[in-house]
């Protein structure tokens, strides 16, 4: 009996002759702690995906990014990495509210390696993690129910260019979001934002920021 697959997945394995395969990687491969050296791994990357799902049952994948390290192995079974301010939505954050079933892919393009991370979350607003990040809105504690690596044959190599300017530092002010200067944005901004698009170079079109963000540019 496997923990894994269901009878969907072994019809397909049986289709191309890869149960075999599937039980040893079962077996072998997919663990429910994480290792030195994929916390290392974790730990090195400035850059994941989180899966979630609504309250209709559909899944959704978002890109989480920090500052290398930001996702943090507290121990074996238990994965750390906050919430930045976003487009309001709380979507993630709203889906784990009401399932906290996640999946996280982390990939490194340059090796290349990935690795799948299944579980259950929590977010807070008051972990003690709060205080190693810098603005952010909550930290969510992902309690490891299995990880396993990926094979990276179809995974293109890239390199860093630089990066993001808008993740938060303690010793500097976060610039404002390019779409918080867009012109009819601005009655729906949060109060916490009211106000501030003159500061931050006045106020854009929906055209003019679509423009930057096509262009490349740092301001979108």
């Amino acid at each position: 009996m496997s923990n894994v697959y269901g009878a969907q997945h072994r019809e397909l394995q049986d289709q191309f002759d890869t149960r075999r395969l599937a039980d040893l990687i079962e077996g072998g491969f997919i663990v429910k702690e994480v290792d030195d050296n994929n916390k290392a791994f974790i730990e090195s990357l400035d850059m994941f995906f989180l899966s979630s799902i609504d309250q209709h049952g559909q899944p959704t994948v978002s890109y989480k990014g920090g500052d290398p390290g930001f996702v943090k192995v507290v121990d074996a079974r238990t994965i750390a990495f906050p919430f930045y301010d976003g487009n309001g939505m709380f979507y993630s954050w709203g889906n784990i509210a009401g399932n906290p079933k996640v999946g996280m892919l982390f990939i490194d393009f340059v090796k290349p390696f990935r690795l799948r991370v299944q579980g259950t979350a929590r977010v807070d607003m008051n972990d003690e993690l709060m205080l190693e990040y810098p603005e952010a809105q909550g930290v969510a504690r992902v309690t490891v129910e299995g990880v396993w690596p990926n094979c990276p044959r179809y995974v293109h190599r890239y390199q860093k260019v630089k990066p993001s300017r808008y993740v938060p530092h303690a010793q500097c002010e976060t610039p404002l979001a390019g779409w918080k200067r867009i012109d009819i944005v601005q009655p729906s901004l949060a109060a916490k934002d009211q106000g501030k698009a003159a500061g931050a170079g006045g106020l854009l079109t929906v055209e003019q920021w679509f423009g930057k963000v096509a262009e490349g540019s740092e301001e979108a």
